[in-house]
């Protein structure tokens, strides 16, 4: 098994602070960045970043639907990581100055993936699909921060 690797980034117009706490806050700002991919989205725990629980299904493609429950820890200043409970997958955010008033938001996703032509299609094609996925969030995080 290799390890899969789909990871997106976007310079946005606000401060590193109100972007960090808009994706930090699982129960109201992160519901709003969800594209059609995500569904039964629910906080089971916490809801402001470290120490947060949160499920969904994420469906990548019309057969492949992966149900996540993931822990959300801070390991440090500016960054979110998500862990998936149900299987390698690890998430993380990373948000960094990038002028006056800017932010680069950079969120990479790693999991262990499929052997043979299975695991060749899922890192050949996965990362185009999620990156595309995580291109969406992020323009919704975009839209919803720079008003």
């Amino acid at each position: 098994m290799a390890q899969v690797e789909a990871t997106t980034e976007r310079i946005i117009a606000a401060d590193p602070e109100t972007v960090f706490d808009t994706l930090a806050d699982y129960k109201n700002g992160r519901p709003k960045l969800l594209p059609e991919h995500f569904s039964e989205y629910e906080v089971r725990e916490g809801g402001d970043g470290e120490g947060t629980l949160v499920h969904w299904k994420l469906q990548a493609t019309s057969k492949r639907v992966r149900d996540c429950l993931l822990e959300v820890t801070e390991p440090t200043d500016g960054q979110l990581v998500e862990k998936d409970r149900n299987s390698s997958m690890v998430t993380t955010w990373t948000v960094t100055p990038a002028g006056e008033g800017r932010s680069k938001v950079v969120v990479s996703t790693v999991w262990n993936g499929a052997g043979g032509i299975g695991g060749f299609f899922e890192r050949t094609f996965a990362p185009k699909g999620l990156g595309r996925i995580y291109d969406a969030m992020l323009a919704k995080l975009a839209a919803e921060v720079e008003k």
